[in-house]
């Protein structure tokens, strides 16, 4: 366990009716991995084929089929491995892990046991107080996919899709670092991250390509590690925080009242808001593991290494330093935008030669918010990075109020179109004519004698007449020739 000493103001615990407990939390994320044919044969791997239309006889474990390593799924799991920073072991086994059930053909799982292909590593976590916490990596292995078992499309009969069978899968195991949901859900997020900016998984938790099985236990501040409990192939980072919260909470309540916590394996159920049992929890000697015999060794020599380590991408920890010191962001707009790649290249492309926290500020509320409204990604944005770029310009350039801007934000968000030509098309540009706006300030001032004499007392009243001319004009008055005017009038 990583032994890194925590601050008080990291330190959570539960209140539970005889005092503190803390929530330890390790984590089991499998990752399917981006390849276009499977670990051990060609079969296709693509997602949403006719049931066992992927499936070659490899994967069905015909008679006589040997396992072919895939070349693909090996570099992408070294690539992932150096982008934990992780140790790459150039010499690693595969080993069958026997257990039966009925989308396992071959009645055993080829996986990694006791030689994994990447060994220990670390992610940093950076949380919502601002506070970092780093996250230990026990090991990376490579593994095939079972079947999926299909029980609701007949009334006394289960089906069995094998489309899955023999996916390549990283199972990528956590220390038992974690503390809290929070901690839980930010490094899911964070690993999830990674392995798209690196593009070994596409991390589609919707479409099974991201799963975690979560280990919780509980115990006293300070005491030995409890015994813990596996809630197993959680499908969103949401559920991942509830059923912690919920698990740990069950845990305290048994010891509380005089029981003792049984490891077992667990299933979360959304609609309850709770877990409950599936099995009794297997050790690794129940599955009688040892080196498959159809597979030699994979070795590989550290050149092998070092060129993939010299063609990874700029991961989000380096990419959210340098937005903090090329482009001054706060650490937490930067957060914001290197959470997703492409996030953080259509931020790129808008700052490009423009204020970069003006930009930052327009792709996170602006165009980022409305993106959530609507539950599109930035890649479905109907509004790019150029059309973004082109309305800072005129604000920019004085060519539109920020009022002025929003609005053009909804007509090219609706209607697509050239930002400029818009502008010059339905007449929006603001009035920057102090004539013109002092007419409007005059009147509003002469309509309203009794306000302007609250105003010269009380200065704060200027932005009710500052609105009252902004509406007059619909909007396309220059608010700092605005504010100038006023004053002046009234003499503050």
């Amino acid at each position: 366990m990583n032994q890194a000493v925590r601050s008080s103001k990291s330190a959570k615990v539960i209140k539970g009716a005889t005092g503190d407990w803390e929530v330890v939390v390790g984590m089991e994320v499998h990752a399917q991995v981006t390849s276009n044919a499977k670990l051990f044969s060609g079969a296709p791997t693509a997602f949403g084929g006719a049931p066992n239309d992927h499936v070659s006889l490899v994967d069905a474990a015909m008679p006589g089929m040997l396992p072919v390593i895939n070349q693909e799924c090996v570099t992408q799991a070294v690539r992932t491995g150096l982008g934990l920073g992780a140790a790459i072991n150039l010499r690693s086994v595969f080993d069958r892990k026997n257990y039966f059930y009925p989308d396992l053909p071959q009645g055993y799982q080829i996986s990694q046991f006791k030689q994994p292909i990447v060994g220990e590593g670390a992610v940093t976590v950076d949380l919502a107080d601002g506070e970092s916490v780093t996250v230990g990596i026990e090991r990376l292995h490579l593994e095939q996919d079972a079947g999926k078992s299909i029980h609701d499309q007949h009334a006394t009969m289960s089906f069995v899709d094998l489309n899955r069978s023999g996916v390549a899968l990283m199972e990528i195991v956590s220390k038992p670092d974690i503390r809290s949901a929070e901690e839980a859900k930010a490094f899911l997020v964070k690993l999830r991250a990674i392995l798209r900016y690196l593009g070994t998984c596409d991390g589609d938790m919707e479409k099974g390509s991201l799963r975690a099985d979560v280990n919780v236990s509980v115990r006293r501040p300070g005491e030995p590690l409890g015994t813990r409990c596996e809630i197993k192939n959680v499908n969103s980072i949401r559920f991942v925080g509830q059923a912690i919260e919920s698990e740990s909470r069950r845990q305290v309540g048994i010891i509380e009242d005089g029981g003792t916590i049984e490891q077992e394996t667990r299933l979360f159920d959304p609609g309850r808001g709770e877990t409950r049992s599936m099995r009794s929890k297997e050790e690794a000697h129940d599955y009688r593991y040892f080196p498959d015999p159809d597979l030699l060794p994979l070795t590989f020599d550290q050149a092998f290494v070092d060129r993939l380590a010299a063609d990874l991408p700029e991961l989000p920890d380096a990419r959210k330093a340098r937005f903090v010191a090329d482009y001054g962001l706060t650490a937490y707009d930067a957060d914001v935008l290197v959470a997703e790649r492409e996030n953080a290249e259509y931020f790129e492309t808008v700052a490009r030669g423009r204020d970069p926290k003006l930009a930052a500020n327009w792709v996170i509320n602006e165009l980022a918010g409305r993106l959530n409204r609507e539950g599109k990604e930035i890649a479905d944005s109907p509004v790019s990075a150029e059309q973004i770029g082109a309305i800072i310009d005129l604000i920019g350039e004085g060519v539109i109020s920020g009022k002025i801007a929003k609005d053009l934000f909804e007509i090219v968000w609706a209607d697509g179109g050239d930002p400029r030509a818009i502008v010059e098309d339905r007449g929006m540009k603001q009035v920057t004519d102090t004539g013109a706006i002092e007419g409007m300030v005059d009147e509003i001032i002469a309509a309203n004698p009794d306000k302007a004499e609250q105003a010269r007392e009380k200065p704060a009243m200027l932005g009710w007449f500052v609105g009252q001319v902004m509406k007059a004009s619909q909007g396309k008055a220059n608010p700092q020739a605005v504010n100038a005017l006023l004053k002046q009038k009234l003499g503050l």
